[in-house]
């Protein structure tokens, strides 16, 4: 074999031990794949010198090897180049598991907080479908079902402010653990109680306790981690985890009753909390160990991607008491009730929550009785307001993320999609209380799309939290939550009483609720505002 025949082919290698002992071998071509983040490695220019050994056609084993200018030789990368080439190959074609792994931390946050959305939802409507079965076997008439339902609200109105300003000097992470752990050892414990009427309220009241602190806990971590521009979407994937949960309790529960016993749906649903908080625990500590900072919540401090990113102190857990009592006095609580966009947020939070959870807790009875449907079928029925929202809010959060992007006022756009949000059902409303002697499936069809569209809201009313205050947004949640688990209070109660009074579903359900929607509509429209308020002189808004 002569020099120029070596030339001509690249993929030589020479190894040899000594000048008299040339070793030559023939190797396949190698692949080569770019890589985005080195300069390629080009050919390089290789003179082979006759050496002074004998032998037919003999080399020397010496091998002159000069780099072309300007390319990268192999005296950067040395020896080492071709294995880190190798294990990049490999690196590239290895499949990334678990499939959420390279998304950015503060996605990873909102679907854990989603998910916790899901089965909060889940341990809530579980009763509004055996309270039918349990109202049976304890005699219970409509008052006594809507006190045992309406007490799950006295804890969550309770939890409010308490919940707010735990999630502002611990962090949302925390106080959602808390939370989904309390909730969940609380509707576990339903059918163990269930026959001691005192118990019974108490266990729904730990249960509204566990659920209360949820929402301002996830606004606080939205209003922290989550820039202006995808905020809607923020906020409507994270509640929107309500109706997806009203979905699925609504179609499990049903067939969990009817083969396992009301009983068991209380046991199966408040498991699911416990086996959230194990996942979630479990990769939390993941997070901790990756070098990259990850989103606590606690000390603000802006991250690499211009995001406001937090990281709870260490000193922050070991909180003396009166570092607890100080920090509630620094929150400016008088700058809040003089806002007049803070009042039109609590008075429009009472008004949607008063239609929502009216029929929340009172649908499935009344497709039940009064259109005759079965359990199943009821259940069935029940799902479709919520199967609507999610459709709905996947519309209307794009809808007012965009608007914003192209330069409409925070304002208006919050303004129009609230508005959407209470003339819907409301009209809705009218039209299903009306005796109109219209067929099952069209009163269906109307307070499915009219609880559908009031979805809206997650784009208006449940993002001026964060768009007035960043710092102060999962404390003035925990206002207006106080005050919008009122109707959960009095309104279920009060549809029960009524229904015992009235018989009249149009009068216990629906009219109360087209009352508030159409006031809620005028005083937002009147008061609403999202510019940034300057509740505090420490506090930054940008």
């Amino acid at each position: 074999m002569t020099a120029s025949a070596l030339q001509a082919e690249r993929h030589l290698l020479l190894l040899g031990s000594g000048r008299h002992r040339p070793l030559l071998r023939m190797l396949p071509p190698r692949p080569r794949v770019p890589l985005p983040h080195r300069r390629r490695s080009w050919p390089r220019a290789v003179r082979v010198s006759p050496g002074d050994g004998g032998g037919a056609g003999g080399f020397a084993s010496a091998v002159e090897k000069r780099s072309i200018p300007g390319i990268v030789g192999e005296e950067e990368h040395g020896a080492t180049g071709e294995e880190e080439l190798e294990g990049e190959v490999a690196g590239a074609l290895e499949l990334k598991w678990p499939p959420w792994e390279g998304l950015a931390e503060r996605y990873k946050l909102i679907g854990a907080t989603s998910l916790a959305f899901v089965i909060c939802n889940m341990d809530k409507v579980n009763l509004s479908i055996a309270i039918i079965p349990m109202s049976h076997q304890y005699g219970w008439n409509s008052s006594t079902a809507g006190l045992v339902q309406s007490s799950f609200f006295w804890g969550y109105a309770l939890s409010q402010l308490p919940g707010g300003w735990l999630a502002k000097l611990f962090g949302g992470r925390k106080v959602l653990e808390v939370g989904v752990v309390t909730w969940s050892l609380a509707t576990a414990i339903v059918p163990v109680v269930a026959g001691f009427m005192p118990g019974l309220v108490l266990s729904r009241i730990l249960v509204g306790i566990g659920e209360g602190v949820s929402p301002s806990a996830a606004t606080d971590l939205i209003a922290r981690s989550i820039p202006l521009q995808e905020r809607s979407r923020a906020v409507a994937v994270v509640f929107g985890g309500l109706s997806f949960g009203s979905v699925l309790g609504l179609l499990f529960a049903p067939p969990i009753i009817q083969n396992l016993g009301w009983e068991s749906v209380f046991y199966i649903f408040g498991l699911l909390g416990i086996v959230w908080c194990l996942g979630f625990e479990s990769l939390k500590v993941q997070r901790f160990g990756d070098k990259e900072g990850i989103l606590n919540l606690g000390q603000s401090s802006t991250g690499s991607d211009g995001l406001i990113s937090s990281a709870m102190s260490s000193e922050s857990s070991h909180s003396s008491l009166e570092d607890l009592q100080n920090s509630l006095k620094d929150v400016p609580w008088g700058a809040f009730f003089k806002s007049k966009a803070v009042w039109a947020m609590i008075y429009a939070h009472f008004c949607g929550s008063w239609g929502h959870y009216t029929c929340l807790s009172w649908l499935p009875t009344f497709f039940s009785e009064e259109l005759n449907l079965n359990l199943t079928e009821a259940a069935w029925v029940s799902v479709l307001p919520p199967l609507g929202s999610m459709i709905i809010t996947s519309i209307a959060a794009p809808f007012a993320d965009n608007l914003i992007s192209n330069g409409v006022d925070t304002t208006k756009v919050r303004k129009i999609c609230q508005t959407i949000a209470f003339v819907s059902p409301a009209t809705f409303m009218m039209l299903s209380s009306v005796d109109l002697g219209l067929p099952p499936w069209e009163i269906v069809a109307f307070l499915t799309s009219g609880l559908a569209l009031s979805s809206f809201a997650l784009s208006g009313l449940y993002c001026t939290h964060q768009d007035i205050s960043r710092e102060y947004a999962s404390i003035l949640l925990g206002i207006t939550n106080t005050v919008g688990a009122v109707p959960g209070i009095v309104g279920i109660a009060l549809t029960g009483f009524l229904l015992d009074s009235t018989h009249s579903w149009s009068i216990s359900l629906f009219v109360p609720s087209i009352f508030f929607y159409l006031t809620g509509t005028a005083v937002w429209l009147a008061f609403a505002s999202s510019e940034p308020q300057d509740f505090s002189k420490s506090e930054p808004e940008s």
